[in-house]
Parts: structure tokens; C-alpha cells; sequence
């Protein structure tokens, strides 16, 4: 829409660079292009505003394939005015010189011309085509009979219009066949997703037989190496027992030897000592029986006295005094009592 300002009884208009204006004056031509700018009086002006811009157009429509089966095909058509003049020519695209608005509907008279000459094209080419195949190739083959039937439709190019791409976005069934015919695919799918299941059941199970056989042999190696350790142990204590047997044998004897050695010995000294005893005593009793009477009598006195304990000091009390000299005394006097 153009933006137009009023002052004192003048308008202006001030258009987008993507708007083609024309202005005329008593049936003449005053100003045409896009982008433009200028003063003008309402009241002798015609002013008409075409869009030169690339324009989206969505469409919805239904169709029937071969197979009598209904389809809603979703599709979205690019086109821009490419003459501008003969588009204001024959479309109303005049505004309101106070406003700037459309006076008419010119994008909808255009919308409804290529809506209804692309579903021409579209319904041609699907009451042809079975609904499987509509679903697998129907996308292409409906875009591309589209875009050649707008291309080759007069129409178009009379009123200044350019189709610039065609895109089909979507053909589907109706939610009832759609549903159907997702079953056998959702089955396959979940058998394929079932098949994997299993199968990586079956592999996890198998893997967990293997550890399991795994651990089993490990734990019979282990039970075999510890029968081989306590057999190893067994012999090593046997032959560690046989070993100290032997040495307490060989000690036992080395005992034994050393201990008859020794009474050996201690008999032979003893009998060595005996017999010099016993010829240091006969020697004894010869040297005796060869002196005489009185010399024997002298080395039993020396002999007895040498026995006798040694006397340091001798203590005379006056009773052992008294009681002596009573004795010699006595002994003075004689058997009669007569001193002597």
C-alpha cells in the first residue's frame, strides 16, 4: 500500500521499490515505475499500484486417483507481475488517491486463476495414477505437470503475469487409507525391530554362556592348580619331616657315639685312677709294714693333729681352773688320798 500525505488540497504519494505506480491525468500518463515519489490532486488522478515482487502462493486441493481414491495434495506456487502495465490493464489494481487502498481484489482474482489452473493440471495427471503409485512418484509427476501446464497457459502471460518455481509439498490419502496402508509397514517394522530383539537377546545370552563357561573353567583351572599347591605342599612337609628325621637320626647317633665315647673315657680314667690309687696304697702299706712300731705311733700323732681344727685363742674361766686344779689335785695324791 503506498503511503500518501495530505497538504492543503495536495496529496503525495511515496511508493516501495518493490510496488510499480502509475499515475494519469486526464486519461494521459504521468508518471510510471516503481519506487516512485510526487505530488498529485485526488480529484483528477487515477492511480493504480502493481506489485513487481516475488509472491508465495499456498494451495490445498483434493483429487481422485484411477483407483478412486481421494487424495489432498498440498502445493505452493512462486510467481511475480512481470509487465506491470499490462497487469493494470487487466486486473484492477487502482487505489484510492486519498488512502492508497485497493480499490478491488487483484491478488485474489490472481490467486484464483492459478489455483484453479494448477489443480487442472494436477487432477489430469492423478486420475491417471493409481493411489501407490500417486504415494511413491506422485510428488514429482504432479510438480512437474503443474509447472509445465502454467507454463504453456496462455492466460498468464496476457495478463503479465510469470510463474517462477512450483513446489508440490505434500500428497496424502485420506487418515482411514493412510492408516491402512501404514499397518503393513508399521508390521514389518516391528517384526524387523523384533527380529533385532531377539537377536540381540539371543547374542547377550550367548555372550553370558560364554562367560559363564568362562568363569567355570577358570574356577576348575584354579580348583586343579590349588590340587597341584597342596600336593606340592604335601610332599614338600613329607620330605621337610624325612629330612629332620634323618637329622635327628644322624644327631641321635652322633649323640650316642659321642656319649659311650665319653663313658668310655670316664671308665678307662676311672679305672686308671683305681688302679694308681690302689698301687699308691700298697706302696703306702709296704713303706708301714717295713718302719717300726713307734715311728707309726709318731705319724698317727702328726697325723691326728694335722686333723685337728686350729686354735686362735683359749679362754680359762676361773670354774675350769678351779675344776682342774681339783683333778691334778687328786691325781697328786695318789689312790689313798696322800699326797704324793
Amino acid at each position: 500500500m503506498a503511503d500518501i500525505t495530505r497538504r492543503f488540497g495536495w496529496r503525495h504519494l511515496r511508493g516501495a521499490p518493490t510496488a510499480h505506480v502509475r499515475h494519469q491525468r486526464a486519461g494521459r500518463l504521468v508518471h510510471d515505475g516503481p519506487g516512485l515519489s510526487f505530488w498529485y490532486r485526488s480529484l483528477t488522478a487515477a492511480l493504480s499500484e502493481v506489485p513487481v515482487d516475488d509472491r508465495e502462493l499456498a494451495m490445498t486441493f483434493h483429487a481422485r486417483t484411477s483407483d478412486f481414491q481421494d487424495v489432498a495434495v498440498q502445493a505452493t506456487v512462486t510467481y511475480r507481475i512481470s509487465d506491470p502495465g499490462v497487469a493494470a490493464a487487466r486486473l484492477d489494481f487502482s487505489v484510492d488517491p486519498d488512502t492508497g487502498v485497493w480499490r478491488g481484489a487483484p491478488l485474489e482474482q490472481l490467486a484464483t486463476l492459478l489455483t484453479e489452473t494448477a489443480q487442472q493440471h494436477a487432477l489430469d495427471v492423478l486420475a491417471r495414477t493409481s493411489l501407490s503409485a500417486a504415494l511413491v512418484d506422485g510428488v514429482a509427476a504432479v510438480r512437474d505437470r503443474v509447472a509445465a501446464g502454467l507454463a504453456a497457459e496462455p492466460r498468464l502471460p496476457a495478463t503479465g503475469i510469470e510463474v517462477v518455481a512450483v513446489r508440490v509439498v505434500a500428497l496424502r490419502p485420506e487418515p482411514e487409507v493412510e492408516r491402512a496402508l501404514r499397518t503393513p509397514a508399521r508390521e514389518q517394522i516391528q517384526q524387523e525391530a523384533d527380529r533385532a530383539t531377539y537377536e540381540r537377546r539371543a547374542v547377550a545370552v550367548e555372550r553370558e554362556r560364554a562367560i559363564a563357561e568362562n568363569e567355570l573353567a577358570s574356577q576348575i583351572e584354579l580348583a586343579r592348580r590349588e590340587e597341584q599347591l597342596v600336593d606340592q605342599r604335601g610332599t614338600n612337609a613329607r620330605r621337610e619331616a624325612e629330612e629332620r628325621a634323618a637329622a635327628d637320626a644322624v644327631r641321635a647317633e652322633a649323640e650316642a657315639t659321642r656319649t659311650v665315647r665319653l663313658a668310655k673315657a670316664e671308665a678307662q680314667a676311672a679305672r686308671e685312677v683305681g688302679e694308681a690309687r690302689a698301687r699308691a696304697q700298697a706302696a703306702w702299706l709296704r713303706v708301714h709294714a717295713e718302719v717300726d712300731v713307734a715311728t707309726l705311733h709318731a705319724l698317727t700323732g702328726t697325723r691326728l693333729a694335722e686333723n685337728l681344727p686350729r686354735i686362735d685363742s683359749v679362754t680359762v674361766s676361773p670354774d675350769v681352773v678351779t675344776g682342774l686344779l681339783s683333778r691334778l689335785g687328786g691325781t697328786a695324791g695318789g689312790p689313798s688320798g696322800e699326797p704324793a
